[in-house]
């Protein structure tokens, strides 16, 4: 007899994951199947040199003691094996800009965020209590970012736009870009960002912030070791390429590029809408709903250096940068301008285990679109499916490398002299690792003046093909576990999800 799983996973981010364990720990039978040879989508990590560097996670917030997302991995069970460690209190982000020696921090604590920021800008202390009284109470609109909350979020507060609210706080042009300058979390868009993403982002990590040692990969690997211990089956190198249906359009089982097929009575798909929708047949849609997901709106992708210092020799910085040339442009997104790119960038720092004072590595990340590695987009290359993609991508990522390089070195002065190695990745590294179209880092674009048209629901049109993933909602770690938790009430009900969030909750 054929083997029937009750729950198929297709994709292993973590939205796949999580929700593959909450339905494991309910006794139901599951199976989640990778393409990629690393499992947890945007927690892989990989090696370079005997370092570990992350290829989208670089830190987390929320993991303090009864906070959202400690409560999250608590009741997933993976809390008390992470190792963390917490990143400077009194300016975990610091936003950066050319000319400009000052370094303005986003700090931990709502109290504290507003204090150090006060120091610097006396007269808005009122106004900055004014901003993060905003955020919270936009926080707590939503029911699952508090685990359980009552009812349903006021659809008025979607339309409300990011970059025009932090406007509204304050008429001080510098700290409203000090405001934005984190903003790189969810590739904000001017004019069009809603409220609801910068606050539910940024919230979070002002609670608390904290960097995972060794890599993120810890947390799909600790997800994994659960799954086993619930009997759940995970089988990577194992890409989903046709769904199979019967003759009553019910899902009954999907197959793999190796020819293997898999029956379930339910399944989630993790991967990217777009993919799923193929797969599926867009006939088996209405077509308003097809054309409202290929119009969906891509965020950017990103173009990222992986840096190998001499030992001993660059001080390492228990925070992130985040560095723009302007004020002006914090809403921008850096231009395909050859001359002026890259515009702005995120950089973070990662101590050596032999001498913490100093770094070992360093990871920028700056924006990069698509179009600008399109003549090479035929070609496919991972791991678990290696091609090359020949020498003008590699002189063209050594020269984008090398300019990126200068650009830091403006902060940095004698930066080269510290480096033993450089590694990259390009929009091509995040589409064929990650699975994102055009290698998009956070699914698609949030618009405040049309915000229901990016909100997908993760039920669909099959009644036993549910969603999850940043391609749904919400993106970053905590969106995602709280998407994958929503995904998880249409199958076991919203009651049952709420009574064992309830049983976290009143343990702490």
């Amino acid at each position: 007899m054929e083997k029937e799983y009750d729950i198929l996973v297709i994709g292993s981010g973590l939205g796949g994951l999580v929700s593959a364990l909450v339905l494991a720990k309910e006794g139901l039978k599951v199976c989640v199947l990778e393409k990629n040879n690393q499992y947890g989508g945007n927690l892989q990590t990989f090696s370079r040199d005997k370092l570990i560097f992350d290829t989208g996670v670089h830190y987390l917030g929320g993991l303090s003691e009864g906070q959202n997302l400690n409560q999250y991995f608590t009741y997933l069970g993976i809390m008390q094996d992470l190792n963390l460690k917490k990143l400077d209190e009194n300016g975990f982000d610091r936003i950066t800009f050319d000319n400009d020696e000052i370094e303005y921090p986003h700090s931990q604590g709502y109290e504290n965020f507003v204090e150090q920021l006060s120091k610097i800008f006396p007269d808005e202390r009122e106004n900055l209590t004014k901003y993060i009284q905003e955020i919270q109470s936009i926080c707590n609109e939503f029911p699952r970012y508090n685990l359980i909350g009552k009812g349903k979020y006021n659809d008025d507060i979607l339309y409300i736009n990011a970059q025009k609210f932090i406007e509204s706080v304050t008429p001080n042009k510098k700290l409203q870009a000090v405001l934005s300058g984190s903003n790189f979390l969810y590739a904000g868009v001017a004019n069009k960002t809603p409220l609801y993403v910068h606050a539910l982002t940024v919230n979070s990590y002002i609670q608390s912030s904290y960097k995972c040692i060794n890599g993120g990969s810890q947390i799909s690997r600790l997800i994994i070791k659960e799954l086993r211990k619930y009997g759940a089956e995970v089988y990577k190198h194992s890409e989903v390429n046709e769904f199979v249906f019967d003759d009553e359009n019910i899902l009954k089982s999907v197959k793999t590029k190796t020819g293997k097929e898999f029956f379930a009575k339910k399944f989630i798909s993790n991967i990217e809408i777009r993919t799923t929708l193929d797969l599926v047949g867009q006939e088996r849609y209405k077509k308003s709903f097809t054309k409202r997901i290929y119009d969906l709106e891509p965020i950017s992708s990103c173009f990222s250096i992986y840096i190998v210092l001499r030992p001993n020799t660059f001080k390492h910085f228990n925070y992130n940068y985040y560095h723009y040339r302007s004020e002006d442009i914090v809403w921008e997104k850096s231009l395909p301008d050859e001359v002026r790119w890259p515009e702005c960038y995120m950089l973070s720092s990662c101590s050596s285990n032999q001498d913490p004072e100093f770094s070992e590595s360093l990871t920028a990340i700056t924006y990069m679109e698509y179009d600008e590695v399109k003549e090479w987009e035929n070609s496919f290359n991972t791991v678990a499916e290696h091609h090359e993609r020949g020498r003008d991508y590699e002189d063209f990522k050594q020269k984008k490398a090398e300019q990126f390089i200068s650009e830091i070195e403006k902060k940095f002065p004698d930066l080269r002299s510290h480096i033993e190695a450089v590694y990259t990745s390009s929009p091509l590294s995040y589409r064929d690792y990650i699975g994102g179209y055009k290698g998009n880092m956070y699914g698609y674009v949030k618009d405040s003046s049309n915000p229901l048209k990016t909100i997908i629901s993760p039920k669909t049109k099959i009644s036993n093909l549910f969603l999850t993933g940043q391609s749904i909602n919400m993106h970053g770690i905590l969106g995602v576990t709280i998407g994958a938790f929503v995904t998880c009430s249409e199958i076991l009900g919203k009651e049952v999800i709420d009574e064992r969030l309830m049983e976290v909750i009143n343990k702490n």
